[in-house]
């Protein structure tokens, strides 16, 4: 059971990754940088902002508190991306920060008390803390892709209209036990 926690978060992880992926992929450098208004956040520092706090909480993940004093959270919402080569190169530092964190973990690791801020979390509550914290600024990267991009957005999900075509092609397979990013 719990090495299927696990599995199941390593693969979690990956898929809210490829969505960030696939809509830094459809945008240029600057809509990455567009901001709707005053005091929101474009994909640029919502990625500034990820990566800040991927590498705080998973480096030495079992050993430190995940606030480290070299964060500079204040700094992770002013954009200072050159390019989007270098913003794509913070991207994939903090989750392969992440990934080599979790894929270290063993089963017996998951009851272990981490501090974040020191407040105690068990790792498995401190895994679920960043996995819903990641989603929810990789939905507002989406969205806000979607937004840029109009009509012309490339749909990372069920295009709408054609729910019962997947419906259909889903329901003549038969029923199998696997994870839902399996045939993504």
């Amino acid at each position: 059971m719990l090495n299927s926690y696990l599995s199941s978060t390593v693969k979690q992880f990956k898929y809210y990754k490829s969505l960030g992926d696939k809509t830094i992929e459809q945008l240029s450098f600057e809509d990455l940088q567009n901001e709707f208004a005053a005091d929101s956040n474009s994909i640029a520092i919502i990625v500034k902002h990820l990566v800040g706090n991927m590498l705080s909480r998973w480096t030495n993940f079992l050993t430190e508190d995940g606030e480290k004093e070299w964060r500079q959270r204040d700094e992770e919402f002013v954009d200072s991306f050159s390019s989007k080569v270098e913003l794509l190169e913070a991207w994939h530092k903090g989750w392969a920060c992440l990934f080599e964190a979790i894929t270290s973990l063993k089963p017996s690791d998951l009851e272990r008390t981490i501090y974040i801020r020191h407040q105690g979390h068990s790792v498995t509550e401190a895994i679920n803390r960043q996995m819903m914290h990641y989603a929810y600024h990789v939905g507002q990267m989406v969205f806000i892709g979607k937004l840029i991009k109009g009509e012309h957005w490339e749909s990372l999900s069920i295009p709408k209209g054609q729910s019962k075509t997947y419906n259909k092609s889903k329901f003549q397979h038969q029923k199998s036990r696997k994870h839902f990013t399996d045939d993504l």
